[in-house]
């Protein structure tokens, strides 16, 4: 397992990380999350991010982890109202809130669910430019840090947000989607983050392996934007099979400058270790990168802007 520094954070993390979506949203049983999560960090994996509006994917985790809380690189993010009960849950998702007196109950509630006094981050998810230019969820996230709730604070966003975020100075990481159909942060994002010291964070790495999917997804899929592109990339290696195409779309990301790990999520315990391999095999050669870089300069419209 490799590891870098997290910017300014000075934390130790794994260029891989798990991400916590698919065990909440998926309703995985709780014994099937603490394999997932024991193994990975029994292989070296240190970093786990996770969200309030997760379903019960807080919950899940802070049980899996509860005795191994010191080897994690712990990381939530706020900004959504809860849902009620889990059966309400199953029907759609938590809705933004940006009130700051929800946000504070929030972080207080994550922490619950963790089952810890304290994350290494806490991230705002995903709030409008509007919100972030306000300062009040901004101010919030830094009290939290000074109770010591929080030992980082980061904010979730792409686009103009993502760009805000950086150039504000008010965030210590800066969680944001890159991947073979997702590469505006290369040449908008990354090297203002770098300049600023700021750990990055990758979700969506792999694109949600979209081309997997034979037929056109419904419209309202969270992957529709990422399998919509693909099929005008028409990369060559998307027809390789599901495994290569992951390697290659994981190596492509954890090999871009800037980058400090990659978050992928996974329901499967046996995921862990392909992910691990692929990540393993180190950066693309780099005529087979800049083959990728290429093939998107080429096709990329310029609305095909970060995607939450």
């Amino acid at each position: 397992m490799e590891y870098r520094v997290l910017g300014k954070t000075g934390l130790r993390v794994s260029t891989l990380g798990f991400g916590g979506s698919e065990v909440g949203y998926q309703a995985v049983a709780q014994k099937t999350v603490d394999k997932i999560l024991n193994t990975a960090l029994d292989a070296g994996i240190n970093v786990i991010d996770t969200a309030e509006c997760y379903a019960d994917g807080e919950a899940l985790i802070g049980k899996a982890i509860s005795k191994r809380r010191a080897e994690v690189v712990l990381m939530t993010k706020c900004g959504h109202a809860p849902l009620g009960s889990a059966s309400e849950r199953a029907g759609g998702y938590a809705t933004p809130d940006w009130d700051p007196a929800m946000l504070a109950r929030s972080i207080e509630r994550s922490l619950k669910n963790l089952r810890t006094d304290h994350v290494d981050v806490m991230q705002v998810h995903s709030p409008p430019l509007a919100t972030l230019k306000d300062g009040r969820v901004i101010e919030v996230l830094h009290k939290a840090r000074e109770r010591g709730q929080a030992r980082f604070v980061g904010c979730s966003a792409d686009a103009d947000e993502a760009v805000y975020a950086v150039e504000c100075g008010a965030f210590d990481t800066l969680q944001i989607s890159l991947s073979i159909a997702d590469q505006e942060a290369i040449d908008r994002v990354l090297p203002k983050a770098a300049a600023r010291r700021m750990g990055v964070i990758v979700k969506r790495p792999i694109a949600n392996a979209a081309w997997r999917h034979g037929k056109q997804p419904p419209a309202d899929w969270y992957t529709r934007p990422y399998w919509d592109r693909l099929q005008k990339l028409d990369y060559d290696f998307v027809h390789r099979g599901v495994e290569d195409a992951v390697a290659i779309a994981l190596r492509f990301t954890l090999g871009t400058a800037g980058v400090t790990t990659a978050i992928v999520g996974t329901t499967r315990p046996e995921r862990i270790a392909q992910n691990i391999a692929h990540a393993g095999a180190g950066p693309l050669p780099p005529a087979e990168y800049e083959a990728i870089r290429t093939r998107w300069r080429s096709v990329a419209p310029s609305d095909w802007t970060g995607q939450r």
